[in-house]
């Protein structure tokens, strides 16, 4: 076709799994250095929506050689104000433009009052918050034309009103909607600290069959309580549940998150292979 952009997809190889997150404080690098141990990127939605410069570009150059997805941190599909009219044509815009191969965002809300609080935060886990996210969903996705995944979030209370787990919460939501699981195995492992339950109870009692993407970071530990800081290395207890997860997945992107503390883009995409070679020992 002359004249139209042909844009990379992921081939399903063990090496083409593995992406990492594209942060600003790599463009310089970026610009002067083609990647060629990772093979996809994961670009914040929000940082690209409103922008007609170097950010945009600097992504649209990017998406010319590797896929990418679209990650969203201020959807607030529980929030007060949903749906925000203005930002879901402007992340739909987006869409178009990039031609993602994933659209994400978070289970949680981010506003209040028409003021967002730039943090992704817990509802209860009840029979009708799980009805509102299942209906919020179908608009998105009903909106967008696709399906979208939606991610598990770390959080720092709980709620006296849960009447269920949280992996009862997500997979009824994830049945009734159609939409697939961003498993963020961090945040799993944070909020089994935090809260007192089994990792692994979460990782059996969700729908495997919707995990289509995974993330993995590095937590932060003050004297005792997680913080999901995305600061550090990915901690051993996180690997442990990759390892866990893998047999029970095929072919899903794999994505190290690196967000604070960042360091040279070589350093993160040295963290990132290593799940290349976990995952290259267990099909061995």
């Amino acid at each position: 076709m002359q004249g139209r952009l042909e844009k990379p997809g992921l081939e399903r190889t063990r090496k083409s799994l593995i992406g990492v997150g594209l942060r600003s404080e790599h463009y310089p690098y970026l610009r002067q250095n083609k990647p060629e141990k990772i093979s996809w990127f994961e670009a914040i939605t929000e940082n690209y929506m409103d922008s007609e410069g170097k950010p945009l570009l600097m992504l649209e150059n990017l998406r010319k050689d590797f896929p990418v997805a679209l990650h969203g941190v201020s959807l607030s599909l529980l929030g007060e104000e949903f749906p925000n009219e203005r930002y879901m044509e402007r992340w739909k815009s987006l869409v178009r433009r990039i031609d993602p191969m994933i659209v994400s965002d978070h289970l949680c809300w981010t506003d209040q009052g028409g003021r967002y609080l730039h943090d992704l935060l817990p509802f209860p886990f009840t029979e009708e918050f799980q009805k509102l996210a299942i209906e919020r969903i179908g608009k998105v996705q009903d909106f967008l034309g696709r399906k979208i995944l939606i991610e598990n979030v770390s959080t720092y209370l709980r709620f006296r009103s849960d009447r269920m787990t949280e992996w009862e919460f997500l997979s009824g939501v994830l049945q009734a909607s159609g939409c697939g699981l961003l498993l963020d195995l961090n945040n799993v492992y944070v909020n089994s600290f935090n809260h007192g339950f089994s990792a692994l109870e979460f990782l059996n009692g969700i729908r495997w069959e919707s995990v289509e993407q995974i993330h993995i970071a590095g937590f932060t530990d003050a004297d005792g309580f997680l913080f999901d800081t995305h600061s550090n290395p990915v901690a051993a207890p996180v690997w442990d549940l990759f390892r866990f997860a893998l047999p029970r997945i095929s072919n899903v992107p794999i994505l190290l998150e690196w967000d604070a503390e960042i360091p040279p883009f070589p350093t993160v995409e040295e963290e990132a292979m290593k799940a290349a070679s976990i995952l290259a020992e267990a099909k061995e």
